[in-house]
């Protein structure tokens, strides 16, 4: 094993701190820290860094914006609107789009990295979720991740509600609605968020409070704190050969995934950057200033809030009067059924898979989806149902585009909100089961060659080839779970509550369809005997892989 001292433009700063702090030790080492070299851990980057962005421009923007209700005569240099009465808030954000230099752009970029905030932090828990990087020992850092997604999400509703404009007060009149309509604690929450009638005086300054401050200060924690757990917990890679739970193969922090990262970041930044200078998003100029007996038709969302929307349009009209209070359950459903089953849900999986499975092993190799159908199903079965209620927020449009009745496409996504997730999950499972034999096919005969021979009888076959360690490593990589005993009867013969029970016999359910799904990784029911490559064996700290990767132990 060969140590190659730091170079001089680290060693220094690292030297500088540590006579006075005391922390060479803990920079040197993690300087080495090995991260894996596959594009899909690159994805939670994409929201680190869309998120920097959301707090660089964001600061410039607030340089001009005026969070106030208060009514002025716009006088800038948007014409079409020279003369009309609206809120300091609107009038000002006209001002940074009109008169600010770089505002516009600015406005933009921050609206765009917004957007690419929650689509990569969506793609990338999605990413977690389907490979199994929940478990143990990273149930915590999964349940922060679910903290950060529902706290952006409504980062994202406050932000865009501080225009002002027309679109954003139909969905503040929206959210108002959703508030009301809360039993027992509706008005109070209404009156605390507006500060009394609708729109009020007070709502934008308010939701301006939270959103600069109180949301941006929390998600830093989350994120500080993920990173932190992260650091010390090591990444999940993926199965390969001389991979293992003891190990992790990748590159060093510095210097190759430190400039990765730094380019990766400015290609974030430009992708923002462009879209920010090409494509338009949000021209509020083009709504107006707000005013409650305004209805824009035809209104939309930003795609994170699209599925609650979905949810409100397709519900049925149904309300209940109770000891002289009327429940509206046509919002109330719509409002909390749907976020709360995806993300309560996704809360408990971690939890609810190892109870049901017995597993309470330390994972740092991922699950290829293939190799766990059953989660993969479940986990496309709620892609779908957000899909479908993302969707139905545009039942309006897709009527009118193609030429359908709107009372029709209501219908539709009725129907397929419930029978399309069912779908989902039995196709996905089958397509599982598909590539598990198919892998099981190459990992026991072979790869095919290309090569087609004649045999003595005349028969023409292809010839197959072994796969190369590497496939075999990859295919032979699922770990059967631990077989889960149940006790079935105590001391005395008597059944046992634990088993024979409502939750005993849905936990034998889960375990069945958790461990029984799936096909041998070599087409063998006893065959496990390959996954030495995966197991508990050890790379020597500085090892050094045919690509250049390098294997490091994790303790």
């Amino acid at each position: 094993m060969t140590t190659q001292a730091p170079p001089k433009a680290v060693d220094a700063p690292i030297g500088w701190l540590d006579e006075r702090f005391g922390t060479a030790g803990f920079l040197r080492g993690k300087m080495k820290k090995v991260f894996p070299d596959h594009w899909s851990f690159m994805l939670g980057e994409i929201a680190l860094y869309s998120f920097i962005i959301l707090l660089a421009t964001g600061t410039f923007l607030t340089l001009w914006f005026k969070p106030s209700m208060s009514e002025v005569v716009y006088n800038g240099h948007y014409t079409k609107l020279v003369g009309v009465k609206m809120s300091e808030a609107y009038s000002s954000t006209l001002h940074i789009s009109f008169d600010v230099r770089g505002g516009l752009l600015m406005r933009q970029i921050h609206h765009w990295a917004a957007v690419l905030f929650l689509a990569s932090l969506t793609v990338h828990m999605l990413r977690v979720f389907f490979t199994g990087a929940y478990r143990k020992p990273r149930e915590v850092n999964w349940l922060i991740g679910l903290g950060l997604f529902t706290l952006a999400i409504f980062e994202g509703l406050f932000g865009y509600s501080l225009p002002d404009d027309l679109l954003s007060g139909t969905g503040l009149r929206v959210t108002q609605g959703i508030l009301q309509a809360t039993p027992l604690i509706g008005t109070y929450a209404s009156y605390f968020v507006f500060g009394g009638d609708f729109p009020g005086q007070d709502v934008i300054p308010r939701l301006y409070t939270v959103h600069v401050l109180l949301i941006p200060g929390i998600l830093l924690a989350l994120i500080g704190a993920h990173f932190m757990i992260l650091w010390h917990q090591g990444h999940t890679q993926f199965p390969g050969k001389n991979r293992a739970e003891k190990n992790v193969i990748g590159k060093p922090f510095y210097p190759v995934f430190m400039i990765k990262a730094g380019a990766f970041f400015m290609f974030t930044f430009a992708v923002t950057a462009l879209l920010g200078t090409f494509a338009q998003i949000n021209p509020i100029w083009l709504f107006g200033p707000y005013t409650p007996d305004s209805i824009t038709a035809g209104s939309q969302p930003d795609f994170y809030m699209g599925f609650l929307d979905g949810a409100l349009r397709i519900m049925p009209n149904w309300e209940t009067n109770l000891w002289g209070h009327t429940i509206s359950w046509n919002v109330v459903v719509p409002a909390m059924v749907p976020l709360g089953l995806i993300m309560t849900g996704a809360a408990l999986w971690p939890f609810i898979e190892q109870w049901a499975t017995g597993d309470k092993r330390i994972h740092h190799i991922a699950d290829r989806p293939r190799n766990a159908p059953f989660r993969t199903a479940v986990g496309m079965a709620a892609v779908t149902f957000y899909g479908l209620l993302w969707a139905a927020a545009g039942n309006d449009p897709i009527a009118d585009k193609f030429h359908v009745s709107l009372f029709a496409m209501t219908w539709f996504f009725r129907v397929t909100v419930f029978v399309g997730p069912a779908i989902a999950f039995f196709v996905t499972r089958r397509i599982c089961l598909g590539l598990q034999a198919k892998d099981a096919d190459i990992a026991h005969h072979g790869v095919e060659s290309g090569k087609i021979v004649r045999l003595p009888s005349g028969e023409f076959i292809e010839v197959h080839e072994p796969a190369s360690d590497e496939q075999k490593a990859v295919l032979t990589g699922k770990v059967p779970l631990p077989e889960l005993k149940l006790e079935e009867e105590d001391g005395n013969g008597i059944p046992a509550p634990s088993a024979h029970g409502p939750l005993g016999k849905l936990r034998k359910g889960l375990n069945r369809a958790l461990t029984e799904d799936g096909v041998s990784p070599d087409g063998h029911d006893e065959g496990h005997d390959d996954t030495s490559s995966h197991g508990d064996e050890e790379i020597e700290p500085g090892g050094v892989e045919s690509d250049g990767s390098r294997a490091i132990s994790r303790h």
